[in-house]
């Protein structure tokens, strides 16, 4: 009976409070398992619906439901849309002035809370422990889990100390939430945080409408600045290696007539936070970013993720490309990528200060990537199986659109091999590529390299050609970059084989502008048009969220907007059965809204 009731508490506040009619995949499994006291470790994609997964049973159980967050920023949000969804939630953290925290404190000591979101750090402290003690905590929610684990991608000191809830806090259930996590990091956090015992959800990692592309960087700005007009009109995120980049690139985009921003950590709090409230409420700008920019971005019709440099492992773009296509709609994930790139990461990786054990990991993650940037198969299938997901062809990344042929490219490959052992593998991609095309450049020269039987080797083929042929000799482990040799090339673990003929090389020729070109005109005739009810719906929207000073998505998701415009409802009965609608929205906005509908016939 008591399984019943709570079954039907959850369906309830679904619709009543957040205005949803059914469960998506997998949130009624974890929210079974919590109201039944079992911890979960809960593996969702981004924008799959993880924070109903708690919130829900928080409204359940009644009590205090804690949040702990990594980002102020997602705190935030969160917040502004349980309290229009007419849900009691606080927050504590550092971006409110003292009084302001007290005030939220004194609330929640006096039972007026359903939820609060706090930083790991925050709720670890040993007086906030010694007060939530003294409360009625029912229910505790890690999100970001990965961020406890040292071998994911974005590894948070302070998040180990939450290694000890299960002690402060016996009995009570906890859900530990991600989008990002391999099966190494889904076993260090279920070491950590559950001492092993816990149900794991995994759900899935497919985001089929986001397209996937790689391509091979010629003129990075030229090729950036193509891809963003022809998403001209929608919001897309940029992300730069480093804040330099992200400044001039912003920059660029600016001259060129691209309304653009810059986010990164050196910028000061109030700028960020200033960048970022543009990005969240205008409809069409373009934030440029370094990795700062990420996990307290929840706007759901970004249309695409552009990555000018290499990111950290595969963990790490699923994560950064997941800011994408959020509503469901179609999006696009595109990297730019160069053999400069590994060097530079493979550096980084170097440098840390972090144990052996966990350079080696990370190498080989980034090992992963290079495969990923280099694959000739469905990248999809390259993505998911890393994550343990079986896929088949997925018709929506370049490699599955372009039908280009495959040609045997043993040949060059042992042209390059051969330039790289008579140089006496200490140099670059640039270099050896000099010496293959019969470059007489002073460095050619000053190294009696123009003497050697490989030069000019390769003069029938053009540079970018030949950076291609490395760039994917790499990914096949017939090339090493040399880090500790300043980048040089040396040759991999297959090229032996390749050597003696045991295996063969197959290369795809690089179609170059061409294609970016003829995929510009694809993308133009494409791009879907909005009608006139729904521009007014939106400048609504956007308006309600100005004067709230809250994210646009918090007021209404582009899912509700559009069913609005194409169901028109003329009364509040009928705009209550809109997704998204719920009894605190239905009270707040339905007047606005419906007289917004009627304008427009």
């Amino acid at each position: 009976m008591q399984a019943r009731d709570s079954h039907d508490s959850k369906r309830r506040i679904l619709k009543d409070v957040f205005g949803f009619d059914q469960f998506r995949p997998g949130q009624e499994e974890a929210m079974a398992h919590l109201l039944a006291g079992r911890p979960v470790l809960s593996v969702m994609p981004t924008g799959a619906g993880k924070s109903l997964c708690y919130q829900v049973p928080a409204l359940v159980l009644g009590g205090l439901t804690l949040v702990v967050s990594p980002l102020v920023a997602l705190m935030r949000d969160q917040v502004a849309a349980l309290r229009l969804a007419g849900v009691a939630a606080e927050s504590i953290n550092s971006s409110q002035d003292r009084d302001a925290n007290i005030a939220a404190w004194r609330r929640v000591a006096a039972g007026e809370a359903r939820l609060l979101y706090l930083a790991p750090e925050r709720l670890m402290a040993a007086r906030m422990l010694e007060a939530l003690a003294k409360l009625d905590v029912r229910l505790i929610a890690v999100d970001e889990a990965h961020c406890i684990s040292q071998w994911g991608p974005a590894f948070r000191p302070e998040y180990e100390e939450l290694s000890r809830l299960q002690g402060v806090f016996p009995g009570t259930p906890i859900i530990a939430l991600t989008a990002t996590a391999d099966e190494s990091t889904r076993a260090d956090i279920a070491a950590k945080l559950f001492a092993g015992k816990v149900e794991n959800l995994v759900l899935g990692f497919d985001r089929p409408n986001i397209k996937l592309h790689v391509s091979a960087r010629r003129d990075g700005k030229r090729q950036l600045l193509d891809f963003v007009q022809r998403h001209a009109g929608r919001p897309g995120i940029v992300y730069c290696l480093s804040r330099k980049k992200t400044e001039e690139t912003a920059a660029f985009l600016t001259r060129q007539g691209v309304r653009a921003l810059a986010y990164h950590a050196g910028m000061s709090k109030e700028a960020r936070e200033a960048n970022q409230n543009a990005f969240m409420t205008e409809p069409a700008l373009v934030m440029v970013a370094t990795i700062a920019f990420g996990m307290g971005i929840d706007k759901p019709d970004v249309a695409y993720v552009f990555h000018t440099d290499l990111p950290g492992s595969l963990e790490a773009y699923y994560q950064e490309i997941g800011r994408a296509g959020r509503d469901g709609g179609p999006a696009e994930a595109h990297m730019l990528f160069g053999p400069g790139d590994i060097r530079m990461r493979r550096m980084f990786i170097d440098d840390e200060e972090t144990s052996a054990e966990h350079k080696r990991r990370a190498h080989a993650r980034l090992g992963t990537l290079i495969g990923y940037c280099e694959t000739l198969s469905c990248r999809r299938q390259v993505l998911l199986n890393y994550f343990g997901e079986f896929a088949q062809a997925c018709g929506n990344c370049d490699n599955c659109l372009d039908r280009s042929p495959r040609l045997d490219g043993v040949a060059e490959a042992k042209l390059i091999l051969a330039a790289i052992v008579q140089t006496g593998g200490r140099f670059g991609p640039a270099h050896i590529v000099d010496v293959l095309r019969g470059g007489e450049t002073q460095k050619v020269i000053e190294r009696g390299h123009h003497l050697l039987p490989s030069f000019a080797s390769g003069a029938g083929r053009r540079k970018e050609e030949w950076h291609s042929f490395i760039r994917q000799m790499v990914a096949a482990e017939l090339l090493c970059l040399d880090v500790d040799g300043h980048g040089g090339l040396t040759a991999g673990p297959e090229a032996g084989r390749l050597l003696l003929d045991e295996i063969g090389f197959q290369f795809r020729p690089d179609a170059g502008h061409a294609k970016s070109r003829r995929a510009g005109r694809q993308g133009r005739e494409s791009a879907p048009s909005d009608d006139a009810l729904l521009a007014a719906l939106k400048a609504l929207r956007l308006s309600l969220a100005k004067q709230r000073q809250v994210p646009a998505f918090v007021i209404f998701s582009d899912r509700t907007l559009l069913e609005l415009a194409a169901h028109r409802p003329a009364d509040r009965e009928a705009f209550a059965q809109i997704h998204g609608v719920g009894a605190a929205k239905l009270k707040d906005f339905a007047q606005v809204f419906l007289r917004a509908i009627a304008e427009h016939g």
